[in-house]
């Protein structure tokens, strides 16, 4: 039936998702959820939700949400913005705010939904490569564009660019927006969110489906000036004026709302992401620095690919990038439990004896 598609329909390579397969007894380390249940109180708030009410649209601005998400992080609700996860709200981030006759700027390697959007929205954009350590340099940001994004820490190679980094991108980019892509921040990286009232062309994105656990609901936000959200406000009221539905922001609140759980969770995270660092470098794996719920390893000697299907074949599912080549040889694993990282070493030793 493609006589009857659109012709950019043609020219698109849409974004493939991490796998999720349907098997029993699966360890399942390739699409960074988090390994740990969302709060409680956001099961009870979901039970008190599903009511007569449904049959009543939520309110299109959602309100009680961005005060919910403002809150949380001391800004106004203004400064807020909210989508059915970050990937819905960076789409229309690059509609609203990143389509210039000059091009973007993002990392040769960095998530792989960026050119799907560029393509989709025909933006013009450039890759900027990572240094030899994979590391994101400043620097080489430094020329005319139409914005910049990238996320911190960047993924799929999980390091962290300090704060003053990102200060300093903003103190020399004041002409385009600078959007910092946050949906890892939690797990040990500085979040830019403190400097949004300092430079009003800052948008910062989160996503509640990492450390909130609420991979299930579809919530994401941004944040930035109120100039900034109107923009993307604009673009989302041409597009869905109810973008979240009752569940989704009854769940939300109460996951924003329950910072004991958020900190307990994410700190149970980073203990098992520093042991099982430790755990495979006395493999042999060469680890990158990580802020992020995820590592991105490779061992010594045998290849990232064959070390992909030989823990499939035990029921473990890791995620492996055969592109760019720089990237072939590493392993994104995502940090699950202490069991389930015990099951993951055994695999590994067998597989690397």
């Amino acid at each position: 039936m493609s006589q009857y598609w659109s012709d950019i329909v043609h020219k698109l390579t849409p974004y493939v998702p991490g796998e999720q397969p349907k098997l029993d007894n699966l360890v399942k380390l390739n699409t960074n959820e988090n390994p740990y249940g969302p709060s409680p109180k956001v099961i009870d708030a979901l039970k008190q939700e599903v009511a007569d009410t449904l049959r009543l649209y939520p309110d299109p601005n959602s309100e009680a949400l961005k005060a919910a998400i403002a809150h949380t992080h001391q800004l106004k609700s203004s400064q807020v913005f909210v989508g059915n996860g970050s990937d819905e709200v960076l789409a229309h981030v690059f509609q609203a705010l990143l389509k210039h006759d000059l091009p973007l700027l993002f990392p040769d390697i960095s998530y792989s939904f960026y050119p799907v959007y560029c393509r989709l929205y025909a933006i013009d954009y450039k890759t900027i490569d990572l240094a030899s350590d994979f590391t994101i340099n400043i620097a080489d940001y430094d020329h005319p564009n139409g914005g910049i994004i990238f996320p911190n820490p960047n993924a799929p190679t999980g390091i962290p660019l300090p704060l003053q980094k990102i200060e300093q991108l903003l103190k020399n980019n004041t002409q385009s927006v600078v959007v910092i892509d946050e949906a890892y921040v939690d797990f040990g990286t500085q979040s830019a969110v403190s400097l949004i009232n300092t430079y009003p062309n800052l948008l910062v994105t989160h996503t509640l489906s990492k450390a909130r656990s609420l991979a299930g609901l579809r919530v994401g936000y941004a944040l930035g000036s109120q100039d900034l959200i109107e923009a993307l406000t604009r673009v989302k009221d041409s597009f869905n004026s109810y973008p979240i539905d009752r569940l989704a922001s009854a769940g939300a609140i109460a996951a924003m709302q329950d910072d004991a759980y958020f900190n307990k969770t994410c700190e149970m995270v980073i203990a098992t992401r520093t042991k099982l660092i430790a755990d495979l470098e006395s493999l042999g794996f060469e680890v990158l620095p990580s802020g992020a719920n995820f590592i991105f390893a490779k061992h010594s000697t045998k290849e990232g690919a064959a070390i992909t299907e030989a823990l499939r074949a035990r029921n473990i599912i890791v995620r492996h990038f055969k592109a760019p080549s720089r990237v072939s040889p590493y392993l994104r694993i995502t940090v699950g439990t202490d069991a389930q990282s015990l099951l993951l070493m055994k695999a590994l030793a067998e597989i690397l004896s």
